[in-house]
């Protein structure tokens, strides 16, 4: 930990390069200018200014000390350690028992299919909320197999669950940069300018279209919103845990954005109608009439449908842009012949 005469002894300038935040403390005191080249025992700082927050300046380095301390701390212990979801079954709309007991580890990608106003998204919010028998389906979720504290429930700061949604658009007026870049110092990030290039990066490699740090986010397509807020939330947010909510017609990399999640150690879980996004779950939850039905491990035949099934996907988006780049459809344009092929004949 940091000490006041080494803190007091340190240019500011060293000291805004290490924490990004701390200026966060001088302008809550109405201090917005700051001579980077003095030390903070040096700093020649209104009177009045101080008067007005009741400190004297020795009492400032140390309020200020204190500041540092307790964001490195919070920044050390932000990150959420969560191994496993555990779902114990409720029961159904009409009161049958769900008999489940079923562990979900990070690593994992789980979809969950079933007809519409089967209850998905109600089991989506079941685990958002970590609900402990306490919402309609009178499910239990637990967190490494225990009963989650009562704050970590209702902690907004260290968030367990990032929901992605179908009908996702932006309103605010900040460009793609200022947006994550809130984000970043939010949590304490350092070399912010790196982060923003790399998610950046990364959501263009999983949007149809291209989009720049300047560009407005109200100005960005859905595609490329989702795109965005995947690579934020796979680069940036420390939820462990993200559900997806209907993305198959979000106009991005499908794959990519979930092996992405994948990669940077999220539990994933997918409510979907999609075939192909249903057959990328190791395990797949069918819900009927509000309970989880069945659980179903994904077999190595149906392995081997995938790349069938995402061969007839990719070649339905290139006639989607042929016809928006103004097209005309003829036989070379409609091939589905390798798509119609069975795993046996290929």
């Amino acid at each position: 930990m940091l000490e006041k005469e080494d803190l007091a002894s340190f240019k500011l300038g060293k000291i805004l390069a290490k924490y990004p935040y701390a200026r966060d403390f001088f302008i809550s005191i109405g201090i917005n200018d700051i001579d980077a080249n003095r030390a903070l025992r040096d700093l020649d700082i209104n009177h009045e200014l101080l008067e007005d927050a009741g400190l004297a300046r020795e009492q400032l380095i140390v309020n200020f000390l204190a500041f540092i301390n307790k964001m490195e701390k919070l920044k050390e212990t932000s990150r959420n350690i969560v191994e496993s979801i555990t779902i114990i079954g409720g029961n159904d709309k009409s009161g049958n028992a769900e008999n489940i007991n079923l562990e979900l580890k990070v690593g994992e990608v789980i979809s969950v299919v079933g007809p519409t106003g089967s209850g998905k998204s109600r089991l989506l919010a079941d685990i958002e909320c970590l609900a402990q028998r306490d919402t309609p389906t009178n499910r239990r979720i637990l967190l490494n197999g225990e009963v989650p504290d009562k704050n970590r429930r209702l902690s907004i700061e260290n968030k367990l669950v990032a929901q992605l949604s179908q009908n996702m658009n932006f309103v605010m007026d900040l460009s793609v940069r200022d947006f994550i870049e809130l984000h970043a110092e939010s949590r304490m990030i350092d070399h912010v300018e790196i982060i923003v290039q790399e998610i950046v990066s990364c959501a263009n490699d999983l949007a149809g279209e291209k989009f720049d740090q300047d560009t407005p986010l109200t100005q960005l397509s859905g595609g490329q919103s989702r795109a965005l807020m995947i690579a934020d939330t796979a680069l940036l947010s420390l939820s462990p845990i993200v559900l997806i909510d209907e993305i198959e017609n979000a106009g991005i990399d499908r794959r990519n954005a979930i092996e992405l999640l994948v990669k940077e150690e999220k539990l994933v879980i997918i409510s979907t109608h999609d075939p192909v996004l249903a057959l990328m779950g190791g395990k797949r939850l069918v819900v009927k009439n509000g309970g989880i039905s069945k659980v179903i491990i994904l077999s190595e035949e149906e392995k081997r449908y995938i790349d069938i099934l995402e061969e007839t996907d990719r070649k339905m988006l290139s006639i989607r842009n042929h016809l928006r780049k103004g097209g005309v459809i003829d036989d070379k344009i409609i091939d589905f012949g390798a798509a119609r092929r069975s795993p046996a004949a290929q």
